[in-house]
């Protein structure tokens, strides 16, 4: 299985972040076509945790991950309703394990995406350049959600 590397995803941050309002929505929306299912899947969940802040870091997030994989060059199917059917229950039993044990490595194990996972860690947990950071329940939700989301998108990868 091919993995993003930090060169990707910082190709990724770059694009995305010097992207202006309308380059922003064009690219959110090219990505948004291409995994409807998915983009539906993780969108719900703000509305689940009842957490306005959620929506625009998941919109962010989507994207920022979405243009890592395609910076590695990687080629993703649809991901369809059945295949989160099917993902939800061993994904929410391994958080189970990672936050009992808190080991990085359940996490690794399950997503096979280490840098991506990585760098959601770093994100969730380190201050802004302006100083802020994001509270404890909304950055647990944001790490949560963007896991899934990296994990099924591993899961779909064209060979």
């Amino acid at each position: 299985m091919k993995h993003v590397s930090i060169k990707s995803i910082e190709k990724a941050i770059v694009k995305v972040d010097n992207l202006n309002e309308d380059g922003l929505e064009k690219l959110a929306e090219t990505y948004a076509l291409a995994q409807q299912v998915l983009l539906g899947y993780i969108m719900s969940a703000a509305t689940e945790y009842k957490n306005e802040q959620l929506e625009g870091l998941l919109i962010y997030y989507y994207c920022l991950i979405s243009e890592a994989f395609a910076q590695e060059g990687l080629l993703l199917d649809q991901i369809t309703e059945d295949q989160i059917d099917t993902f939800e229950e061993p994904f929410f039993e391994m958080l189970d394990q990672y936050f009992d044990k808190d080991e990085e490595e359940i996490i690794n194990d399950f997503v096979d995406q280490p840098e991506l996972t990585q760098f959601i860690m770093i994100e969730i947990s380190t201050e802004d350049e302006d100083g802020t950071s994001l509270e404890d329940e909304t950055a647990t939700q944001l790490f949560i959600v963007t896991t899934a989301m990296i994990s099924l998108m591993n899961r779909v990868m064209k060979n």
